[in-house]
């Protein structure tokens, strides 16, 4: 396992990979005494620069979160939302029945894959919102995902805060 620190603007983070690709990009973690480089935390610290500038992050990052599959098809979908935009529990819960073949999918199950994605950020699990637009939890606390949602330039921001 490798690891660094990243200091952002939504404060520190740490990214951890393996070999195969990136683990791990969490907030509010303690950041271990020893770190260790490796080229894909390299190629996340390019990504981040990117997306915190505003611009369009670089070439792809192999990602290699630890879950379940259907946590995993969950993350799949996350990925699939545009920047800038959000979509609702409800919303990503039809989306994933429809895959599935399913008559219907609990919103609250796709909420606590939602809520235990490893590669924030990244995986864009901040564009998920309530029923209703509301912000619901974010591990790395609602602050922060209000803060990407405005840098991502999502509308109705404000609305959302309320």
């Amino acid at each position: 396992m490798y690891s660094t620190r990243y200091d952002s603007p939504v404060g520190t983070l740490l990214l951890t990979a393996e070999d195969s690709g990136l683990t791990g990009i969490y907030m509010n973690r303690e950041i271990p005494d020893q770190l260790h480089e490796h080229p894909v935390l390299q190629q996340t610290v390019l990504w981040l620069d990117a997306y915190f500038r505003g611009e369009k992050p670089p070439a792809d990052i192999p990602l290699r979160p630890e879950g379940t599959a259907f946590r995993k098809q969950v993350w799949q979908l996350l990925m699939a939302i545009p920047y800038g935009e959000s979509r609702s529990y409800g919303e990503l819960a039809r989306e994933l029945a429809v895959m599935l073949g399913k008559e219907n999918m609990s919103a609250q199950a796709v909420g606590q894959a939602v809520g235990s994605n490893p590669i924030s950020i990244l995986i864009p699990c901040h564009r998920c919102v309530g029923a209703k637009g509301q912000l619901t939890g974010y591990a790395g606390g609602i602050d922060k995902k209000i803060w990407l949602l405005r840098h991502e330039g999502q509308q109705g921001i404000k609305k959302l805060e309320r």
